[in-house]
C-alpha cells in the first residue's frame, strides 16, 4: 500500500506516489508555458520538491491536481520573469537566400526547443485525447503561445487546451472568473494574429504517411534533390536553430543543400519517434575524421501531402539523448 503522511488526527495527506502520477501532464503543461523540455522538466522537478515539502500542510480544500498545477504555474511564472520569449528563426527577421553565409549562432535561451511526445503526452491516454494533445504541442502553436504574457498563456492553456472550467482557473490563479474570461479573450485575439496554421500530426499507424516519410528518408540519404523537392511544398520553410537564418521555397532549399549544406551529402537519417506531435528523425552526417557524427534532430511539418517545414535543431548534445538517439553512429 502506498505510504501516506498523517498530519492531524483523522486527516491524512495524499500518498507520495500520487504526486508522481501527475508528473507527465505537468511536464506537458510546463513545456507549453516555457517552450523548452529541459526547463519544463526542471520546473516540474522543483514543483514536486515544493509539494513534497508542503505535504504536511496540504489541507485538502482543493483537489491535489489543482494544488500541483498551482505550484507548477508559480514556478514557471518565476522562471519567465524578465526574460524574452523563446522564438523560431522565422520570428526574428526575413528569410535569407541559399547563398547567405551562416551567421554566428545565438544562445540556447533564444530558441523554442522541440520535445518528445513521450514526455508531453500522458501514458495510456485515450487515442482521441492523444490527437488533441499532439495538436496543442505543435511547434507553430507553442511558438504562438510565446507571444502571450505569462498569465494569459496559462489561462489559454488551462481553458482551451486542458479544458478546465473558468472557476477552476480562477481558483488556481487567485483571481475572478471575469478576469479569466477577459484574459482568455485577449489571448485568443493575439493567437489569431499569429496564425499558427495547421500541420498533420504524426500517425505511426497510417500506412500512407509512413510510406511518404520513407520516401523522404530515402531521398535524403541518396541526396536525390529532385526526389526530395517533389516532397516539399513550394513555399516550404527550412530553419536551423541556433542560426537565425531561414529559407523559404524549394529553389533556396535546393540551393542550400548544393552549397552551404553540401556536407549533408552521405548522411544517415534514423527515426526518432515524434516531437511536438510531428515526425522526428536523427541525422548523422559524414565526419571528416571518419564515420558519421550527430548533426541535427529533424522535425517535419506537413500539410496536404507535402512537407511545409524542415526544422533542423542542431543542439544534438542535449537533444539526441532526450530522444533516445545515440551520440555516435554505427551502421
Amino acid at each position: 500500500m502506498a505510504e501516506s503522511i498523517t498530519t492531524e488526527p483523522g486527516r491524512q495527506t495524499p500518498p507520495l506516489e500520487d504526486l508522481e502520477s501527475y508528473r507527465s501532464e505537468l511536464t506537458g503543461y510546463a513545456y507549453r508555458l516555457l517552450g523548452s523540455p529541459f526547463e519544463a522538466e526542471d520546473a516540474v522537478q522543483e514543483s514536486m520538491v515544493r509539494a513534497w515539502k508542503a505535504l504536511d500542510r496540504f489541507e485538502g480544500r482543493s483537489a491535489l491536481r489543482t494544488w500541483l498545477y498551482r505550484i507548477t504555474t508559480n514556478v514557471c511564472f518565476d522562471m519567465l520573469k524578465g526574460r524574452a520569449r523563446r522564438a523560431r528563426p522565422m520570428d526574428l527577421g526575413p528569410s535569407s537566400s541559399a547563398d547567405t553565409m551562416l551567421p554566428p549562432p545565438l544562445p540556447e535561451i533564444t530558441w523554442l526547443e522541440p520535445a518528445p511526445d513521450s514526455i508531453l503526452l500522458p501514458p495510456g491516454a485515450d487515442p482521441a485525447d492523444v490527437v488533441v494533445s499532439r495538436d496543442s504541442v505543435r511547434l507553430a502553436f507553442i511558438a504562438a503561445l510565446q507571444h502571450l504574457p505569462a498569465r494569459q498563456r496559462a489561462v489559454l492553456i488551462l481553458r482551451a487546451v486542458l479544458r478546465w472550467h473558468a472557476g477552476e482557473v480562477a481558483e488556481l490563479l487567485d483571481t475572478t472568473v471575469a478576469s479569466v474570461n477577459s484574459a482568455l479573450q485577449r489571448a485568443r485575439a493575439t493567437l489569431a494574429e499569429q496564425s499558427p496554421g495547421d500541420s498533420e500530426p504524426f500517425r505511426p499507424l497510417d500506412d500512407d504517411q509512413q510510406a511518404f516519410l520513407s520516401r523522404y528518408v530515402d531521398a535524403f540519404e541518396r541526396y536525390d534533390l529532385d526526389s526530395l523537392v517533389e516532397l516539399l511544398h513550394e513555399d516550404v520553410i527550412q530553419s536551423m536553430p541556433p542560426y537565425e537564418m531561414w529559407l523559404r521555397g524549394t529553389d533556396d532549399v535546393r540551393g542550400f543543400f548544393l552549397g552551404t549544406g553540401i556536407g549533408c551529402r552521405g548522411s544517415v537519417v534514423v527515426p526518432a519517434g515524434s516531437a511536438n506531435g510531428l515526425p522526428a528523425f536523427g541525422q548523422y552526417k559524414p565526419d571528416p575524421n571518419g564515420g558519421r557524427a550527430p548533426w541535427a534532430l529533424q522535425v517535419l511539418e506537413m500539410s496536404d501531402g507535402r512537407i511545409t517545414g524542415l526544422n533542423f535543431f542542431l543542439d544534438t548534445e542535449r537533444l539526441f539523448p532526450l530522444f533516445g538517439l545515440p551520440l555516435s553512429y554505427e551502421s
